[in-house]
């Protein structure tokens, strides 16, 4: 059971999580906004030219109300969820296991914070195929007397853990070679929506033996199979 200290460190990453999502959408309603008048910007739209560009599109009525809202929300919710960030970094360089994690590329206070707190006691899990099952990123398996068929993840577990393990395998593609070679070669094979949770199910278990055998990124300790 996790005690009342880590109760209140997920109370601090959930809240995160849902001001993200509030963001997130009032961004969208922004950049649609944004299309009506032909400006299609996509990232673009948050830089300091594009909020500029933005804030002088000749908008009237309901619609130049609501651009003035939505702009004041996004406003103060960067400014809570910068807050929230330092808080999550400070208590993830506080945790030992969450500093270990962050060895790995891709992997920031967030993602390593929200794992540890996920898994809790790690010797509980015997092998990496059961951490992301836990995770819900394993297949459906649909077998008859003669075929084994793979379906979709089963999106059990923790969507939120989920989604910030996706996000962060996407970043380990970048900057870290194993992960990188992986996922150019599935991009080949499969949709790039199925690589991402593959890679994603791949990290998950990295994690797992980073903290089973207390190995940093670039220790010797070979991953044992999922």
């Amino acid at each position: 059971m996790p005690n009342r200290e880590q109760r209140d460190l997920r109370q601090l990453l959930m809240h995160r999580c849902n001001l993200v999502e509030i963001r997130t959408r009032i961004k969208n309603g922004l950049q649609h906004l944004a299309l009506n008048r032909g400006m299609q910007k996509k990232r673009k739209l948050w830089t300091e030219a594009g909020q500029k560009m933005l804030r002088g599109l000749p908008l009237e009525g309901w619609a130049a109300c609501r651009r003035e809202d939505l702009l004041g929300l996004l406003t103060i919710l960067d400014q809570q969820i910068a807050t929230l960030d330092v808080a999550v970094k400070r208590a993830a360089d506080e945790h030992p296991q969450a500093c270990l994690l962050m060895t790995q590329p891709g992997v920031g206070p967030v993602t390593s914070l929200a794992y540890v707190l996920t898994l809790g006691d790690i010797s509980r899990f015997q092998r990496g195929k059961q951490v992301a099952s836990y995770l819900g990123l394993v297949p459906r398996e649909h077998s008859s007397a003669r075929k084994q068929r793979l379906g979709s993840i089963s999106k059990q577990g923790n969507r939120f853990m989920r989604t910030l393990l996706v996000e962060a395998a996407q970043s380990a593609a970048r900057f870290d070679a194993d992960f990188r070679k992986e996922y150019q070669h599935r991009c080949h094979q499969k949709p790039r929506a199925v690589v991402k949770v593959a890679i994603a199910r791949k990290l998950a278990v990295r994690l797992y033996w980073m903290l089973r055998t207390q190995t940093p990124y670039g220790g010797q300790f070979t991953p044992r199979a999922a």
